[in-house]
Order: C-alpha cells, then structure tokens, then sequence
C-alpha cells in the first residue's frame, strides 16, 4: 500500500488557517435556513483546515428503555483514508455503562468539555474502537441547544499522532457554538415538523415499522402493536426478519433489511398484497408499501403495513350474498317456470285421474277395476310429484298428516330399488319394529329419503369392492324419530362440508347432480321442525341424518269419510279444456250433479241465464280471464253466488297470493288439480256446509 502523505503539507489543502475557515462557517450558518444541507461541506471544509482526515457530527438521543445513544448525524472523510478506516461507531447507552471511561467521557461531555488526546493513551472499548477506525489523534467538543448537550463535533487524524494547537481548539469551539446557534433557530420549526410526524406516527390507523441497514426495527407505532401483538419496548432492536416475516419466506435471507431489499422482485417502492406474521404465528394478509431513507451515512427501511383480514371477510361476504341472491334468483326464476309447467301438466293427469276413476266405477269386471285403479293411483301420485316440488321450490307450508316414517323409507326404497340392483350396489335395511308416527308431509318426506339414496347410488358408481347402503329407522328416548341413510363410498370433503346444503352445490360430475337435491331436502326437514346433519363414517363413507320432533296429542290428519252433496244438483264448469271441464262434468254426474260447460266466458248474464245454478267451478288460468276475475263478475251480480264458488287449478301455492287479496268473507273454495272423486266430493261438501250456516 502506498505511504499516505500528511494533509499538513499539502497547500491545496490548507490555503486557509482553521481561525479564517471558522469565521466563514459562522458566517454561512448565520445566514443559512437549513444548516442541514449544508452541513457536509462544512465538514469538509473545517477539515481540510485543520489537516484532519475524517470530520464527524454526533448527536445524543433519548432512546426509549434504552437509555441515550451517540448516533452519527453526518461526517466527511478523506478519500484517501477510506479504504484503511472503519466508519464512525454508535454507541448506546448499555456500552457507556459497561466501560469506566466512557462513562467519565459522557459525564465530562454534560459538562461542556473538551475530548482531546491521542489513541495509544486511551484504554478499553474507546482504545480498541479508535483503533478499528484507524484514529490517531482526536479532537471533539460539545454542541449545546436551548441549555441541553445536543451532540459533539469532532475531527480526527488518520496518520499521525498530534497535539492540537490553541488555535484549532479554540476555532472548533467557534464552529460548534455557531452550528449550536443555528440548531437552536432550527428546532422551532423541527418541533412543529417533529410533533406532525409523532402525532402521525401515533394516530396512523395502518402499522408503520422502521428498519434500519441490519434489519433491527427501530420505530413500531400503536397499529402496529395492535396489528402483531408485540409491545413497541419488546421489539425495538428486534430483527424483522426473525418476527413479523413468515418462517417459509425466510430461507436464504440473512437479516430483515436485505428482504426488503429484495432479490429479483424488490418490495422498494412498490404497494403489493403479501402475508405477514403475528406474535403468535397466525399468519396475516396485508397490503404493503415500503420505502427507503437515507440519513446521513444510514439506510433506512419504512414499511406502511394495512391488515387486510377485514376486507377480505367484507369480500368474502359479499361474494356469499352475491352467490345468495343469484341462487335465490335462480329459485325465484324456476318456481315460475313450475307454475306455468305444473299447470300445463296438471290438467292432463286430471283428465287422467278422473277417466280412471269413471272407469273404475264402471269396469265390467274385477281385471279391469284393479287395472283403472292403478291408472289413477299413478296418476295422482304424479300430480302430488308435481305440487310437492313446487311447494318446495316456493317454500309452502307442506300439509302434514299422521305419517309413519317406516312407511316412508320404504315408499323410498320401493322408488330407487332398480337403479341400486342394477349397478350391483346391496341395500342392508334396518327399520324400527314400532310404527314411528310423525305429523309429516309424507311425499316430501319420501322425496328427502328418495334424494339420500341416489345420492349414495351415485357415490358408490366409481367404488371398487363391496358396494353398500344402510338404511336405518329409529326412535329416541324423547320420542322423536328420524331415519338415516349411509354408504360406503368416498365421502366428503373436510373443505366443503359446510357447503353440502347450499342451492346448486354440487361434488358430483358436470351432467350427474344439480346441486338442488339436499338444499330442497333441507328445507323440507326445516319446515317439519326437525334437524338435518351429515356425519363421517370411519374409514370411508357418508351418513346423512334426518330427526323430527315427536307428535303432539292434537291430531290434524284429514278424514276420510265421504261426505254428501247436500241437495247440490246444477253446476256451472268454466274451463277452456275441453277434456278437463268433460272429466269433472263426469265425476259430477256420478254424484248426482247435472253439470253445464261453458268453455268461452263473456259475461255473469250469458253464462248463468235463467238455468238454475247451486255450484260454480272455474279454472284459475284461462287465456281471455281468469278465474278470479269470473268470480269477482258473479259475486258483483249474484253476491249469494260467493259461497258457491270453486276455484280448479294445478297452482294452488301461485293461487293463494291472489286469493288472499280477496275480502275474507269473498273467498271462492279450492279444488287442486288433477282431482279425484274424493276431491271433487269434499268440494261439494264445503259448500254445501257453507251454504246450510248461512241459511
């Protein structure tokens, strides 16, 4: 390495004496209004004056828990000297209290002395810190503000040990009462920008970390605390990249400064969504913008950290109710569509029904009898096929009856049996030796059973091995009932179980589910007052569980006795199906009621005329008017005709919300496509008991 020379004898160096240079930088800083950003050429120029090597700018700060600590606020050093020499060293308070001399220094410090000397007559920590930083003579005295010790100002020499001349001493002493002077003018209005950035730091809703060049945080606002769980006193001094970065995302960095520097995508600069780590692990999104500072010769790290788990939940909701609404949507659509199908459908099986029925009554021989019966009782368990679904689209209150639960897994089981022995899947059954009467809807029911069991057909097609379903009937101590239906396939998934029971969810292959099925069964359980659940069965397989509550004592089953016309002998039909209003002037005749078609309505005059009129049957959905308004036209003429009134229609649920717009004392009867002989007579019936309390 080449011999230095002694900036001493260098004339560029030292054109001016360290009196003259002192004077120039009083001036300066008087007139200055930032000395801060003048402060390096200051160092510089003071000096090359004093023939020095490295000039440097101390300041004393109160560090909270930590006591004060030396920071180095600016310094200039030779060029020549920076290979050789350390830079300048922080000293915190706890090194000050270790070490007998530094403890004397910083006391002679408080008191406005001068530190001057050589590094060979030093000992301990100051000796082997000098001695790092190449330090050969020092010279350093206090700057004081407002009364209080502010900091220091030193100049060292590099390459030769010196006494410091008077002159030199006494032209620092200028120099660091005048940088006093303008630090005091200065910290006005540093304490207003001070307190904006403390009470900013303090109020911030977002959490803000300071890191410096080793990754030790050094600033740690409330949010912050609030957002890791750590204090501001337990993580000041802290690594960051051993606290609040990820375990996974710390491989191959060595501190938290050098991860947010980056390799290959930098954070600097940037605001992106990212994962960070709490004080118990949990691991956090946030959105995080980072920057970087300098200060003086030290490279700082921000970071501005927002806590995104509230907003994702707020997305996540949103999406739910979104998903909600459109599914509601979709429900909304479907139960319309079924309004108008179950109508168009209705009235064929009614035709259905009441010819099997005529036939029934009529049938030559006991082979046709049995055959005519089957016809209808077909017939009629489409026509409920059709009202049940659209009563569970539309969330109808189901028509509950004594029902035993036996009965229904088997109706159930008679449904599905042929999909389950054609794929070779077995069925072990297990039913209840009691009757286990519930007050139920028996077709939604069977349909709830009908809907667990090809589910669990379709769960087992891809299964290897034994193929089984096990259906179970039982009675709790309570007394109530329930049923389940088990199998033995895959089951399901831990991460979707809490959405089996969601509209138009599915696990099932595209063209396999709808995803409606155990929805629809769900609600119907709902509205039995019971409770629906799926439970995991080891080592595979699923379960799915329906209970209902026990029955009370009242009994609201439907009699069956067959009631009587009661003098009812003229009908009116009002309908546009020719087939339809035909079938009920049939089953009418059978009863004893003459019946007269009018499939054109035009008006209450023309249509009743001067023939007699006990009974009135309309249907609800004709082209030209509906059935209410036919009722309203002969209520408005023949008031006495509103207890004489049956509404026929295949959309009962559709139905009732225009008829409840009616006065209560103006409500026309109910006959439900497709209608039996039983229908038609408890109609008949209704009306003739309505008529008898008013007479």
């Amino acid at each position: 390495m080449a011999l230095l020379t002694d900036p001493r004898t260098d004339t560029a160096s030292a054109t001016h004496s360290p009196t003259v240079v002192a004077g120039q930088i009083v001036r300066r800083l008087r007139h200055s209004e930032h000395w801060q950003q003048d402060i390096d050429e200051i160092l510089e120029s003071f000096a090359r004056a004093f023939a020095g090597h490295r000039t440097v700018l101390f300041r004393l700060r109160d560090v909270p828990g930590q006591g004060f600590a030396q920071s180095i606020s600016a310094y200039w050093v030779d060029p020549r000297i920076d290979e050789i020499a350390a830079p300048p060293t922080t000293i915190n308070q706890a090194i000050v209290d270790s070490d007998p001399l530094l403890g004397r220094l910083a006391e002679e410090g408080r008191q406005g002395k001068i530190f001057v000397g050589r590094t060979r007559d030093l000992s301990g920590y100051l000796r082997a810190d000098f001695e790092r930083q190449h330090i050969k003579s020092f010279l350093s005295v206090a700057i004081s503000a407002h009364g209080h010790l502010w900091g220091t100002l030193a100049v060292n020499d590099c390459i030769n040990e010196r006494n410091w001349t008077d002159d030199e001493i006494a032209a620092l002493e200028i120099i660091a009462s005048a940088l006093g002077d303008a630090i005091e003018r200065s910290l006005a209005e540093h304490h207003v920008s001070e307190v904006i950035r403390r009470t900013m730091l303090q109020a911030s809703l977002d959490a803000i970390l300071v890191v410096d060049e080793t990754g030790s945080i050094i600033e740690f606002n409330p949010a912050a605390e609030k957002m890791f769980g750590w204090s501001r006193e337990d993580i000041l001094g802290k690594d960051m990249l051993d606290t609040v970065i990820p375990t996974y995302y710390r491989k191959g960095y060595s501190n938290g400064a050098e991860y947010m520097a980056g390799r290959g995508s930098p954070m600097i600069g940037h605001r992106l969504e990212t994962v960070t780590q709490n004080s118990t692990g949990e691991i956090i999104p946030i959105e995080l913008t980072a920057n970087e500072m300098r200060l003086a010769d030290r490279r700082l790290f921000l970071g501005s950290i927002r806590d995104l788990r509230e907003k994702h939940r707020a997305e996540e909701e949103i999406n739910r109710q979104r998903e909600k609404l459109h599914q509601n949507e979709k429900m909304a659509a479907m139960g319309s569509l079924l309004a108008g199908v179950s109508h168009e459908l209705n009235n064929p099986l009614a035709v259905v029904v009441a010819q099997s029925t005529l036939l029934h009554e009529f049938a030559p021989d006991p082979q046709t009898k049995l055959r005519a019966e089957k016809v209808r009782a077909a017939a009629e368990r489409c026509g409920r096929i059709v009202k049940s679904f659209l009563g569970m689209v539309r969330l109808h209150p189901t028509m509950r009856s004594e029902t035993d639960l036996n009965h229904v897994v088997r109706a159930a089981l008679e449904v599905t049996a042929y999909g389950a022995r054609s794929t070779g899947i077995s069925i072990d059954t297990d039913f209840a030796a009691e009757r286990l009467m519930v007050m139920a809807d028996a077709d939604h029911l069977t349909q709830v059973v009908a809907n667990f069991l090809v589910n669990s057909q379709h769960a087992l097609a891809s299964v290897s091995g034994e193929r089984l379903i096990k259906v179970r009937t039982y009675r709790n101590a309570d007394g109530s009932s329930g049923f389940s239906v088990e199998d033995s396939g895959h089951g399901i998934a831990d991460n979707v179980r809490h959405r089996i029971f969601e509209s138009y969810f599915t696990t099932k292959p595209i063209g396999v589910g709808t995803g409606i099925g155990l929805s629809i069964s769900k609600s119907i359980v709902d509205r039995h007052g019971g409770r629906i659940w799926f439970e995991a069965v080891e080592p595979r397989g699923a379960r799915f569980n329906v209970e209902l509550p026990p029955m009370n004592d009242r009994r609201e089953s439907a009699t069956e006795a067959a009631p009587k016309s009661n003098g009812l002998r003229h009908a009116l039909i009002i309908d546009d199906e020719p087939d339809v209003a035909g079938s009920l002037s049939d089953i009418l005749e059978l009863m004893g009621v003459k019946a007269r078609v009018v499939s054109n309505w035009t008006s209450a005059a023309a249509s009743l005329g001067k023939q007699p009129v006990d009974i009135v049957f309309s249907d609800l959905r004709m082209p030209d008017r509906s059935g209410i308004t036919i009722f309203r036209d002969i209520v408005a003429e023949h008031p006495d005709m509103a207890e004489r009134f049956v509404l026929v229609t295949g959309d009962l649920i559709g139905a009732k919300a225009e008829i409840e717009q009616l006065p209560r004392n103006l409500k026309p009867h109910i006959l439900e496509k497709p209608f039996s002989t039983f229908d038609v007579r408890s109609a008949l019936s209704a009306v003739s008991e309505r008529v008898a309390g008013e007479d």
